[in-house]
């Protein structure tokens, strides 16, 4: 069943607060200034292999270094690829949330070296006029990258969004403690979430970019079990400034239905049809249910165990996702013409 499917209809929405600008500033100033995404990706100091992975519908697959196979401290999440970013087209990022109070990172991937490093995602912060950095401790179930800003979902507190552009690398001597990484990328601004009177606010758990809408459009959805709301929604995006568009300074959906799936992960549309994978635990595979919400078709057996967020990247036709159990983790691309 719809809920709304008018931008103007009373239901949830987003508040956009004001960007990090000073603080972001004094911190580039204090670590030796912006470095950016070119800098990054010429200095991965992890390597990822391509490998085997259960699932029907997997077509490639690659899996982590040793160490990042089984730690149970991080745990990845979400995924999107550099389709509508500006970014080499071998590039995929996936999100990670940490157990133990370290907070959320990104990871960026070439798959043409397959090289990878990680970037905790960090929010800016002043204090005494010294400007250091607090972990962004969000569960990270989703993220969007999209021309010069990547989207990381923030479940019931919102959508964090950071620039790129503001990639940081930190110096030798330790002038912020960022857990061990040697970049972060701080947060800019949020969306923050808010619904109107008597609706209960949307949970952000998973993101996605629906590339064949003109102009884009974030997806969103909720995971949930049998007695949860479990609603997916599509916000429009400004073409030219590439933030969620605005009405009196509110973001609101163009449609929010609530004919999600059970345990949904991710969710992703391609070619006007809705893509949903869900997860059984870590030794059965995952589910992919295909479709319309409320209206969906289920592929068993689809996936590896664990599947998270989904992606879909319109150059190859590919949908990709990413699995999160500890010994069972996989960056793995399903060819969209299986699911036909």
């Amino acid at each position: 069943m719809q809920v709304s499917d008018s931008p103007g209809a009373p239901g949830v929405h987003l508040v956009r607060t004001e960007e990090n600008v000073e603080e972001i500033e004094a911190l580039a100033a204090r670590l030796g200034g912006r470095v950016g995404l070119a800098a990054l990706l010429g200095d991965l100091n992890r390597r990822a292999r391509r490998t085997l992975a259960p699932g029907r519908a997997v077509h490639r697959a690659y899996t982590w270094d040793a160490a990042d196979r089984r730690d149970h401290d991080w745990w990845p999440q979400g995924i999107s690829t550099s389709v509508d970013a500006e970014a080499p087209a071998s590039v995929v990022v996936v999100s990670w949330y940490a157990k133990h109070d370290q907070g959320s990172r990104l990871t960026f991937l070439d798959l043409r070296t397959r090289r990878y490093r990680h970037v905790l995602l960090v929010q800016p912060t002043m204090r005494d006029e010294v400007a250091g950095v607090e972990p962004l401790k969000v569960h990270a179930g989703g993220i969007v990258w999209h021309g010069p800003y990547l989207h990381v979902a923030g479940t019931a507190r919102g959508v964090f969004t950071c620039r790129i552009d503001d990639l940081l690398r930190l110096p030798d001597r330790g002038l912020v403690d960022a857990f061990g990484h040697r970049y972060v990328l701080p947060v800019r601004f949020a969306y923050r979430a808010h619904a109107d009177e008597g609706l209960e606010r949307l949970r952000y758990s998973f993101l996605s970019l629906d590339q064949g809408a003109d102009p884009p459009e974030l997806v969103v959805g909720e995971y949930g079990n049998r007695n949860q709301t479990r609603r997916l929604a599509r916000f429009p995006i400004d073409s030219t400034t590439r933030f969620l568009a605005e009405e009196a300074g509110v973001s609101r959906p163009l449609a929010l239905d609530d004919g999600g799936v059970v345990r949904a992960q991710g969710a992703a549309i391609a070619a006007g049809r809705w893509y949903v994978t869900s997860s059984h635990g870590p030794w059965t595979p995952g589910t992919v249910h295909v479709g319309s919400p409320g209206a969906f078709r289920d592929y068993r057996w689809a996936t590896p165990m664990g599947p998270e967020d989904i992606a879909w990247d319109r150059r190859t036709d590919l949908l990709w996702s990413v699995s999160e159990h500890p010994r069972r983790r996989w960056v793995f691309a399903m060819r969209r013409s299986w699911f036909e």
